[in-house]
């Protein structure tokens, strides 16, 4: 080793040359990889200004419209939290991953499966995720750098109230767990306790979790700013999730009595009984209790008024801190190089077919916002028709940051459509639901699975009892049609009409292919 020869000399200065420009060379690669803003909103439905809708206000969510491409008709893999935010961080339909419910954890049946961010981490992204991104109590921490949790809240911060009303409600209620010998803490040793449907507290934004996780995420921005390293940041907001709870400062900006009220509220003629529901959510509501079952009759108009107003405040409350996140972006320049994906991961019933909540598979629950816009997106404000999907993110991301897109995800990137918004693209999107996991009684003894596809013209739901055991389908049960040229709210279920049976054999055979059943 004293006396290297010079051909061995050579060799080793060939070797460190490449091995630091290898490496120069990744890390100039990363130092110019986009950025990535996530940002999942629960509840939220397509009832935003850039959406068409005049009577809400959300001015920063219309302005980060302006920054790329809306999507129209957006769809989610299934109509309830964990499902959707599953399937879509994982890239896999819910059947694959079998997660069909709140509480089943989705490494339990995949428990090798790389999930979005995690691909990110692994190709040298920071990735941080903030608030909720995956379900709320399945954080997945193997994706993340970083999942801090804020101080002060609970680790569940859906219920967090500010009036002593509800504060009393809550202090009660933990009393007499408390005298009963029923302990119901959350992970971090506090208690999560729901009172009111509905909150309008005269505080800051961030006596809320929402606002105090925006400047949290700020003051992050500022630091990542400085790294040389991209970042994957979601920032993911529980706001407009009851309890409609937001700063009265939002409230204000609405007259209760002109924010207009569903003007569908009966179920879909010719549809199954069963096939309506979702509300069970906000019954568990101290102000909710009694109230009418979805088939029986619309709620007091009051009532109905005072919900409505409380989703739309909530909405504006948290397009509040998404502009602060957009002004941030811009003051530290790293908006021309950074993707800004803003989602809901399924709709929400405000009084259609007389439901208050998701959990159907109609287009009102299915549908979702769906927004991608900042650096390397060229058509800006513009909008698109085409139908995609939730599932569609992953593969999108990956070829906008130019990683390869792993062979296992089931969606499509559409990535073509951030350039040409108006050009042909998928001929359905697919969604289903099992109904009676979270339903009432009477729903849970026999529960159901309805799959679901959605075409240019028409959604088809073909529902089937579902066995648990073996978690396969069963009996066909029934099935529904709407004409979304004729009936766009999907009103009149048209499936057992005669001249619908052509339509019917061909929608049937999409699910068929699909879902991969045979009956």
């Amino acid at each position: 080793m004293k006396h290297l020869n010079k051909f061995a000399v050579l060799g080793l200065t060939l070797f460190c040359s490449l091995f630091y420009s290898c490496a120069e060379k990744e890390e100039t690669a990363l130092s110019t990889a986009p950025n990535i803003l996530f940002i999942p909103v629960d509840d939220l439905r397509p009832e935003l200004g850039c959406y068409g809708n005049t009577a809400i206000k959300t001015p920063n969510i219309d302005r980060l419209a302006q920054e790329g491409v809306v999507f129209n008709r957006a769809y989610c893999q299934q109509a309830v939290c964990n499902p959707s935010r599953a399937s879509l961080l994982t890239g896999l339909r819910p059947d694959s991953i079998q997660v069909w419910d709140l509480a089943t954890k989705f490494r339990n049946n995949v428990p090798n499966i790389v999930t979005l961010p995690q691909y990110f981490k692994q190709n040298g992204y920071t990735t941080i995720g903030l608030g909720k991104t995956f379900h709320n109590d399945i954080p997945d921490s193997i994706s993340w750098t970083e999942r801090p949790h804020l101080k002060g809240f609970p680790y569940d911060p859906d219920a967090v109230y500010a009036t002593q009303v509800n504060l009393d409600i809550q202090e009660a209620k933990k009393q007499k767990l408390i005298s009963q010998g029923k302990i119901k803490l959350d992970p971090l040793g506090q208690w999560y306790l729901k009172a009111n449907a509905t909150e309008s507290a005269d505080v800051d934004d961030d006596a809320y979790y929402d606002g105090a996780q925006t400047t949290y995420a700020i003051q992050r921005l500022q630091e990542l700013a400085t790294e040389k390293k991209p970042f994957f940041l979601s920032v993911g907001y529980y706001k407009p999730h009851l309890p409609f709870n937001a700063p009265k400062k939002y409230w204000d900006l609405y007259n209760r009595d002109s924010i207009p009220l569903a003007d569908n509220q009966y179920p879909p003629k010719g549809s199954p009984s069963f096939a309506v529901h979702g509300d069970q959510e906000l019954r568990n509501y101290d102000d909710s209790h009694g109230l009418p079952k979805p088939a029986e009759q619309p709620w007091d108009i009051n009532r109905q008024r005072e919900l409505k107003h409380g989703y739309y405040a909530s909405v504006s409350y948290t397009d509040a801190q998404i502009g602060r996140l957009m002004d941030e972006l811009k003051r530290l320049d790293l908006l021309k190089n950074t993707i800004v994906v803003l989602w809901g991961d399924h709709g929400w019933k405000l009084g259609e077919h007389n439901g208050w909540g998701k959990m159907t598979n109609y287009d009102i629950d299915a549908r979702v916002p769906m927004i991608v816009g900042g650096g390397k997106i060229k058509a800006k404000g513009q909008k698109s028709n085409a139908l995609t999907e939730l599932v569609d993110i992953y593969p999108t991301l990956c070829e906008l940051a130019g990683l390869p897109v792993p062979s296992h995800l089931q969606g499509k990137s559409f990535v073509p459509l951030l350039d040409k918004p108006e050009q042909k693209w998928k001929s359905a999107a697919y969604s289903q639901y099992l109904l009676g996991r979270f339903g009432p009684k009477e729903y849970r003894k026999n529960e159901r699975m309805g799959y679901s596809v959605r075409t240019d013209q028409y959604r088809y739901i073909r529902w089937y009892l579902w066995d648990k055991t073996s978690k396969t389908k069963g009996e066909f049960l029934g099935h529904e049609l709407f004409d979304h040229f004729a009936d766009p709210q999907e009103n009149i279920n048209l499936a057992n009409e005669a001249e619908a049976s052509e339509e019917v054999d061909a929608l049937t055979a999409l699910i068929h292919k699909q879902f991969k059943l045979n009956n």
